[in-house]
């Protein structure tokens, strides 16, 4: 049965006051027609990405609009030079890849990252590492992936892999490979199945992007 949009608010607000990197009381929720909108101010990047991801947990949403903004505490503002610094050493410690693998650019604590590993995991580790670092104000993922295998071999190995891992959608998720490029299409039955052929899909050899054209069914 459909949540009504009172039910999806009641029960993302429900999601953010169980999370406890979220302070709830900063973020307004507003929900029209399925689609949740998250409002206010946080005091940090890592809990604006925390109350994200605890709003595409709730099924039933269809679309997820970010309207927050981010105001530091006075202790946390600092200038991009100290941020780079944090940045470079975060990455030595935490990643392991090889120098000059990611370029960094920073302007006004919203950190740019391009360049290329080989594996996915690698680009989400750098993020997951920048995500927590103090001061920063947003991260905009340019990172590309090497292929690393012939993409005729790609489609079969990500099918597989849907009806191992999301095995109620995996029969109405389509996939089109051209080159290292995956397009997912077709309907899922919630934000977890979702995230599960998406994240599918970017391990998999020689995939080096991933458009998610998928709808959430319910």
């Amino acid at each position: 049965m459909m949540k009504t949009d009172k039910e999806l608010q009641k029960d993302v607000i429900a999601e953010l006051n169980f999370d406890p990197a979220v302070n709830q009381a900063e973020i307004g929720v507003e929900v029209r027609d399925g689609v949740v909108t998250l409002t206010g101010h946080v005091s940090n990047y890592s809990e604006k990405w925390n109350a994200e991801t605890a709003a595409q947990r709730i099924a039933g949403v269809k679309a997820l609009v970010i309207d927050m903004d981010i105001i530091l505490p006075k202790l946390s503002i600092r200038t991009d030079a100290d941020i780079a610094q944090s940045v470079e050493n975060i990455l030595r410690w935490k990643t392991f890849l090889p120098e000059d693998a990611v370029k960094i650019m920073i302007e006004n604590g919203w950190v740019k990252l391009s360049g290329e590993v080989e594996w996915e995991y690698q680009r989400q580790l750098t993020i997951e590492a920048i995500r927590h670092i103090t001061g920063v104000t947003g991260v905009s993922d340019d990172i590309k992936l090497k292929p690393k295998a012939e993409s005729n071999t790609i489609k079969p190995v990500i099918e597989a892999a849907l009806k191992r891992r999301a095995r109620d959608s995996s029969q109405n998720i389509q996939v089109a490979v051209q080159g290292g490029e995956v397009t997912l299409t077709g309907n899922v039955l919630n934000w977890s199945d979702r995230y599960l052929a998406t994240h599918s899909a970017w391990n998999t050899p020689g995939v080096s992007q991933v458009k998610d054209h998928m709808v959430c069914a319910n």
